[in-house]
Protein backbone atom coordinates (compact mmCIF):
# COMPACT_ATOMS: atom_id res chain seq x y z
CA UNK A 1 0.00 0.00 0.00
CA UNK A 2 2.83 2.41 0.90
CA UNK A 3 4.59 1.56 -2.37
CA UNK A 4 1.45 2.34 -4.37
CA UNK A 5 1.01 5.74 -2.72
CA UNK A 6 4.71 6.48 -3.26
CA UNK A 7 4.42 5.60 -6.94
CA UNK A 8 1.40 7.86 -7.37
CA UNK A 9 3.17 10.76 -5.67
CA UNK A 10 6.22 10.26 -7.89
CA UNK A 11 4.13 10.34 -11.06
CA UNK A 12 2.30 13.46 -9.87
CA UNK A 13 5.59 15.20 -9.14
CA UNK A 14 6.95 14.35 -12.60
CA UNK A 15 3.79 15.74 -14.23
CA UNK A 16 4.07 19.00 -12.31
CA UNK A 17 7.74 19.40 -13.22
CA UNK A 18 6.93 18.76 -16.87
CA UNK A 19 4.07 21.29 -16.85
CA UNK A 20 6.18 23.97 -15.14
CA UNK A 21 8.99 23.48 -17.63
CA UNK A 22 6.78 24.32 -20.63
CA UNK A 23 4.63 27.36 -21.53
CA UNK A 24 2.92 25.30 -24.17
CA UNK A 25 -0.87 25.30 -24.10
CA UNK A 26 -2.92 22.24 -24.97
CA UNK A 27 -2.99 21.60 -28.70
CA UNK A 28 -0.11 24.04 -29.49
CA UNK A 29 2.90 22.65 -31.38
CA UNK A 30 6.22 22.39 -29.57
CA UNK A 31 7.58 25.39 -31.49
CA UNK A 32 4.68 27.80 -32.01
CA UNK A 33 4.90 30.23 -34.99
CA UNK A 34 4.81 33.99 -34.47
CA UNK A 35 1.36 35.45 -34.09
CA UNK A 36 -0.29 36.42 -37.39
CA UNK A 37 -2.81 39.25 -37.94
CA UNK A 38 -6.40 38.19 -38.50
CA UNK A 39 -7.03 37.03 -42.08
CA UNK A 40 -9.70 39.65 -42.66
CA UNK A 41 -7.31 42.45 -41.71
CA UNK A 42 -4.51 41.14 -43.95
CA UNK A 43 -6.91 40.99 -46.89
CA UNK A 44 -8.15 44.57 -46.55
CA UNK A 45 -6.48 47.30 -48.58
CA UNK A 46 -6.97 51.02 -48.18
CA UNK A 47 -6.73 52.74 -51.55
CA UNK A 48 -6.31 56.49 -51.86
CA UNK A 49 -7.87 57.78 -55.06
CA UNK A 50 -8.90 61.01 -56.79
CA UNK A 51 -11.97 61.54 -54.60
CA UNK A 52 -11.08 59.97 -51.26
CA UNK A 53 -10.25 56.50 -49.99
CA UNK A 54 -11.79 53.08 -50.39
CA UNK A 55 -11.52 49.95 -48.24
CA UNK A 56 -11.23 46.86 -50.42
CA UNK A 57 -11.75 43.55 -48.62
CA UNK A 58 -10.35 40.45 -50.21
CA UNK A 59 -9.93 40.07 -53.97
CA UNK A 60 -12.77 41.71 -55.92
CA UNK A 61 -14.56 39.32 -58.24
CA UNK A 62 -17.62 41.30 -59.36
CA UNK A 63 -16.25 44.53 -60.82
CA UNK A 64 -18.18 47.28 -62.59
CA UNK A 65 -16.29 49.80 -64.75
CA UNK A 66 -17.83 53.11 -65.77
CA UNK A 67 -15.06 54.15 -68.16
CA UNK A 68 -13.87 52.05 -71.09
CA UNK A 69 -10.16 52.15 -70.25
CA UNK A 70 -10.74 50.31 -66.96
CA UNK A 71 -12.67 47.58 -68.75
CA UNK A 72 -9.66 47.22 -71.04
CA UNK A 73 -7.33 47.07 -68.04
CA UNK A 74 -9.29 44.19 -66.55
CA UNK A 75 -9.40 42.30 -69.83
CA UNK A 76 -5.64 42.73 -70.24
CA UNK A 77 -5.24 41.05 -66.84
CA UNK A 78 -7.53 38.16 -67.77
CA UNK A 79 -10.46 39.43 -65.69
CA UNK A 80 -13.92 39.86 -67.19
CA UNK A 81 -15.83 42.84 -65.74
CA UNK A 82 -19.31 42.11 -64.48
CA UNK A 83 -20.73 45.38 -65.76
CA UNK A 84 -19.50 48.07 -68.19
CA UNK A 85 -20.89 51.45 -69.20
CA UNK A 86 -21.87 51.74 -72.88
CA UNK A 87 -20.83 48.33 -74.17
CA UNK A 88 -21.89 49.19 -77.72
CA UNK A 89 -19.57 52.19 -77.71
CA UNK A 90 -16.73 50.09 -76.32
CA UNK A 91 -17.09 47.52 -79.09
CA UNK A 92 -17.28 50.25 -81.72
CA UNK A 93 -14.07 51.96 -80.61
CA UNK A 94 -11.82 49.14 -79.40
CA UNK A 95 -10.05 46.58 -81.56
CA UNK A 96 -8.18 44.73 -78.80
CA UNK A 97 -8.28 41.14 -77.63
CA UNK A 98 -9.71 39.63 -75.50
CA UNK A 99 -13.21 40.93 -76.00
CA UNK A 100 -15.94 41.47 -73.43
CA UNK A 101 -17.88 38.36 -72.49
CA UNK A 102 -21.40 38.03 -73.83
CA UNK A 103 -22.80 38.00 -70.29
CA UNK A 104 -21.23 41.35 -69.34
CA UNK A 105 -24.07 43.69 -68.37
CA UNK A 106 -24.46 47.18 -69.81
CA UNK A 107 -24.95 49.70 -66.98
CA UNK A 108 -25.92 52.81 -68.93
CA UNK A 109 -23.82 55.51 -70.50
CA UNK A 110 -20.47 56.75 -69.28
CA UNK A 111 -22.00 60.16 -68.73
CA UNK A 112 -25.06 58.88 -66.86
CA UNK A 113 -24.74 55.44 -65.34
CA UNK A 114 -27.77 53.38 -64.31
CA UNK A 115 -27.42 53.15 -60.53
CA UNK A 116 -30.19 50.55 -60.21
CA UNK A 117 -28.51 48.30 -62.77
CA UNK A 118 -25.18 48.65 -60.97
CA UNK A 119 -26.71 47.85 -57.58
CA UNK A 120 -28.50 44.85 -59.06
CA UNK A 121 -25.17 43.31 -60.04
CA UNK A 122 -24.05 43.32 -56.39
CA UNK A 123 -20.50 44.42 -57.22
CA UNK A 124 -17.67 44.27 -54.73
CA UNK A 125 -15.78 47.04 -56.59
CA UNK A 126 -16.71 49.95 -58.86
CA UNK A 127 -14.06 51.73 -60.94
CA UNK A 128 -14.76 55.11 -62.49
CA UNK A 129 -13.06 58.30 -63.68
CA UNK A 130 -12.81 61.70 -62.04
CA UNK A 131 -14.57 63.58 -64.83
CA UNK A 132 -17.55 61.16 -64.62
CA UNK A 133 -17.72 60.67 -60.84
CA UNK A 134 -18.37 64.27 -59.90
CA UNK A 135 -22.10 63.74 -60.30
CA UNK A 136 -22.62 60.31 -58.71
CA UNK A 137 -19.66 59.35 -56.51
CA UNK A 138 -21.66 59.57 -53.27
CA UNK A 139 -24.34 57.23 -54.65
CA UNK A 140 -21.81 54.80 -56.10
CA UNK A 141 -19.84 54.31 -52.90
CA UNK A 142 -23.08 53.40 -51.10
CA UNK A 143 -23.45 50.49 -53.53
CA UNK A 144 -19.88 49.18 -53.30
CA UNK A 145 -16.33 50.39 -52.64
CA UNK A 146 -15.60 52.86 -55.44
CA UNK A 147 -12.21 53.89 -56.80
CA UNK A 148 -11.87 57.06 -58.89
CA UNK A 149 -8.90 57.53 -61.22
CA UNK A 150 -7.96 60.76 -62.98
CA UNK A 151 -6.69 60.10 -66.51
CA UNK A 152 -5.92 63.77 -67.12
CA UNK A 153 -3.45 65.13 -64.55
CA UNK A 154 -3.32 68.89 -64.13
CA UNK A 155 -0.32 70.84 -65.33
CA UNK A 156 2.70 69.90 -63.22
CA UNK A 157 0.90 66.94 -61.63
CA UNK A 158 2.32 64.18 -63.82
CA UNK A 159 1.62 62.94 -67.31
CA UNK A 160 -1.12 60.87 -68.88
CA UNK A 161 1.09 57.93 -69.81
CA UNK A 162 2.50 57.48 -66.32
CA UNK A 163 -1.04 57.75 -64.94
CA UNK A 164 -2.17 54.99 -67.31
CA UNK A 165 0.59 52.64 -66.15
CA UNK A 166 0.07 53.45 -62.46
CA UNK A 167 -3.66 52.86 -62.71
CA UNK A 168 -3.11 49.56 -64.53
CA UNK A 169 -0.73 48.37 -61.81
CA UNK A 170 -3.17 49.39 -59.07
CA UNK A 171 -5.99 47.43 -60.67
CA UNK A 172 -3.63 44.47 -61.10
CA UNK A 173 -2.71 44.59 -57.41
CA UNK A 174 -6.36 44.70 -56.35
CA UNK A 175 -7.26 41.72 -58.54
CA UNK A 176 -4.21 39.65 -57.63
CA UNK A 177 -2.79 39.89 -61.15
CA UNK A 178 0.56 41.62 -60.68
CA UNK A 179 2.54 39.05 -62.63
CA UNK A 180 0.08 39.34 -65.53
CA UNK A 181 0.48 43.11 -65.46
CA UNK A 182 4.27 42.80 -65.59
CA UNK A 183 4.00 40.64 -68.70
CA UNK A 184 1.59 43.01 -70.44
CA UNK A 185 3.82 46.03 -69.77
CA UNK A 186 6.90 44.05 -70.75
CA UNK A 187 5.29 43.11 -74.08
CA UNK A 188 4.46 46.78 -74.65
CA UNK A 189 8.11 47.77 -74.15
CA UNK A 190 9.13 45.13 -76.69
CA UNK A 191 6.63 46.60 -79.15
CA UNK A 192 8.23 50.03 -78.76
CA UNK A 193 11.65 48.52 -79.42
CA UNK A 194 10.33 46.67 -82.50
CA UNK A 195 8.79 49.90 -83.83
CA UNK A 196 12.09 51.72 -83.48
CA UNK A 197 13.83 48.99 -85.48
CA UNK A 198 11.20 49.07 -88.23
CA UNK A 199 11.42 52.84 -88.54
CA UNK A 200 15.21 52.65 -88.65
CA UNK A 201 15.10 49.99 -91.37
CA UNK A 202 12.81 52.24 -93.42
CA UNK A 203 15.09 55.29 -92.90
CA UNK A 204 12.31 56.91 -90.87
CA UNK A 205 14.11 56.92 -87.54
CA UNK A 206 13.02 59.95 -85.50
CA UNK A 207 10.24 60.70 -87.98
CA UNK A 208 8.12 63.76 -87.23
CA UNK A 209 4.38 63.35 -87.05
CA UNK A 210 1.20 65.20 -86.24
CA UNK A 211 -1.80 63.27 -84.97
CA UNK A 212 -5.43 64.24 -85.28
CA UNK A 213 -8.79 62.75 -84.44
CA UNK A 214 -11.22 64.43 -86.82
CA UNK A 215 -15.01 64.61 -87.09
CA UNK A 216 -17.76 66.83 -88.48
CA UNK A 217 -19.43 69.46 -86.32
CA UNK A 218 -22.40 71.24 -87.89
CA UNK A 219 -21.09 70.03 -91.26
CA UNK A 220 -17.68 71.61 -90.67
CA UNK A 221 -14.43 69.69 -90.21
CA UNK A 222 -13.29 69.70 -86.58
CA UNK A 223 -9.77 68.55 -85.75
CA UNK A 224 -8.19 67.54 -82.48
CA UNK A 225 -4.43 67.97 -82.74
CA UNK A 226 -2.64 66.09 -79.98
CA UNK A 227 -0.13 67.81 -77.76
CA UNK A 228 3.02 66.53 -76.03
CA UNK A 229 1.23 65.86 -72.73
CA UNK A 230 -1.28 63.49 -74.35
CA UNK A 231 -0.90 59.77 -73.87
CA UNK A 232 -1.13 59.22 -77.64
CA UNK A 233 1.89 61.42 -78.34
CA UNK A 234 3.84 59.89 -75.48
CA UNK A 235 3.18 56.44 -76.92
CA UNK A 236 4.64 57.39 -80.32
CA UNK A 237 7.57 59.16 -78.68
CA UNK A 238 8.48 55.89 -76.97
CA UNK A 239 8.88 54.42 -80.45
CA UNK A 240 11.30 57.21 -81.35
CA UNK A 241 8.93 59.48 -83.27
CA UNK A 242 8.67 63.24 -82.68
CA UNK A 243 5.55 65.36 -82.37
CA UNK A 244 5.61 68.39 -84.71
CA UNK A 245 2.55 70.11 -83.23
CA UNK A 246 3.11 72.47 -80.32
CA UNK A 247 0.35 74.21 -78.40
CA UNK A 248 0.73 77.71 -77.01
CA UNK A 249 -0.88 76.60 -73.75
CA UNK A 250 -1.34 73.55 -71.55
CA UNK A 251 -4.19 71.35 -72.79
CA UNK A 252 -5.64 69.35 -69.92
CA UNK A 253 -7.12 66.67 -72.21
CA UNK A 254 -4.02 66.54 -74.39
CA UNK A 255 -5.31 68.11 -77.60
CA UNK A 256 -6.08 71.44 -79.26
CA UNK A 257 -9.35 71.66 -81.16
CA UNK A 258 -9.58 73.72 -84.32
CA UNK A 259 -10.01 73.78 -88.08
CA UNK A 260 -7.83 72.95 -91.07
CA UNK A 261 -6.11 76.29 -90.49
CA UNK A 262 -4.05 74.58 -87.74
CA UNK A 263 -2.27 72.38 -90.28
CA UNK A 264 0.02 74.61 -92.41
CA UNK A 265 2.48 74.98 -89.51
CA UNK A 266 3.02 71.20 -89.42
CA UNK A 267 2.77 70.37 -93.12
CA UNK A 268 6.30 68.96 -93.32
CA UNK A 269 5.52 66.20 -90.82
CA UNK A 270 3.80 62.86 -91.40
CA UNK A 271 0.06 63.31 -90.91
CA UNK A 272 -1.71 60.56 -88.95
CA UNK A 273 -5.48 60.87 -88.74
CA UNK A 274 -8.28 58.89 -87.17
CA UNK A 275 -11.80 59.22 -88.55
CA UNK A 276 -14.92 57.11 -88.63
CA UNK A 277 -15.57 55.73 -92.14
CA UNK A 278 -19.00 57.34 -92.31
CA UNK A 279 -17.60 60.70 -91.16
CA UNK A 280 -14.34 61.10 -93.11
CA UNK A 281 -14.04 64.89 -93.22
CA UNK A 282 -10.93 64.70 -95.39
CA UNK A 283 -12.85 62.99 -98.18
CA UNK A 284 -15.98 65.10 -97.69
CA UNK A 285 -15.78 68.59 -96.19
CA UNK A 286 -12.08 69.10 -97.01
CA UNK A 287 -11.89 67.31 -100.34
CA UNK A 288 -11.81 70.56 -102.36
CA UNK A 289 -10.51 72.83 -99.62
CA UNK A 290 -7.62 74.98 -100.90
CA UNK A 291 -5.73 74.94 -97.59
CA UNK A 292 -5.98 71.17 -97.31
CA UNK A 293 -4.98 70.53 -100.93
CA UNK A 294 -1.97 72.84 -100.61
CA UNK A 295 -0.40 71.07 -97.63
CA UNK A 296 2.94 69.35 -98.29
CA UNK A 297 1.95 66.09 -96.60
CA UNK A 298 -1.12 65.94 -98.85
CA UNK A 299 0.79 66.65 -102.07
CA UNK A 300 3.57 64.23 -101.09
CA UNK A 301 1.24 61.43 -99.96
CA UNK A 302 2.38 61.50 -96.34
CA UNK A 303 -1.09 61.49 -94.80
CA UNK A 304 -2.14 58.18 -93.29
CA UNK A 305 -5.60 57.13 -92.14
CA UNK A 306 -5.73 54.86 -89.11
CA UNK A 307 -8.82 52.69 -88.46
CA UNK A 308 -11.74 54.28 -86.63
CA UNK A 309 -11.29 51.63 -83.93
CA UNK A 310 -7.85 53.02 -83.04
CA UNK A 311 -8.50 54.09 -79.45
CA UNK A 312 -5.91 56.53 -78.10
CA UNK A 313 -7.39 57.03 -74.63
CA UNK A 314 -7.04 53.43 -73.47
CA UNK A 315 -4.67 51.19 -71.57
CA UNK A 316 -1.59 49.14 -72.52
CA UNK A 317 -3.32 46.94 -75.09
CA UNK A 318 -4.70 49.95 -76.96
CA UNK A 319 -1.25 51.54 -76.79
CA UNK A 320 0.27 48.46 -78.37
CA UNK A 321 -2.25 48.40 -81.24
CA UNK A 322 -1.86 52.13 -81.83
CA UNK A 323 1.94 52.20 -82.06
CA UNK A 324 1.93 49.17 -84.37
CA UNK A 325 -0.54 50.84 -86.74
CA UNK A 326 1.30 54.17 -86.72
CA UNK A 327 4.66 52.48 -87.31
CA UNK A 328 3.30 50.41 -90.19
CA UNK A 329 1.85 53.54 -91.81
CA UNK A 330 4.97 55.69 -91.57
CA UNK A 331 7.53 52.94 -92.25
CA UNK A 332 5.94 51.66 -95.43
Amino acid sequence: MFKSVSAILSLTLLFLISACGSAQTPGEPASAPAAQPPAASAATKTIKHAMGTAEIKGTPKRIVTLEWVYAEDLLALGVQPTGVADIAGYKRNFSIQPQLAAETVDVGTRQESNLEAIAGLKPDLIITSANRAKQNYEQLKKIAPTIVFDSYPAEGAGDQYTEMETTFKTIADLTGKTSEADKVLGDLQKTYADSKEKLKAANKEGAEFVLTQAYSNQNAAQLRLFTDNSMAVQILQRAGMKNAFKSSKFESFGFTTGSVELLPSVQNANFLYIVQPEDNVFEKQLKDNAVWKGLNFVKENRSYMLPGTTWIFGGPLSAQVFVQLATKAIAK
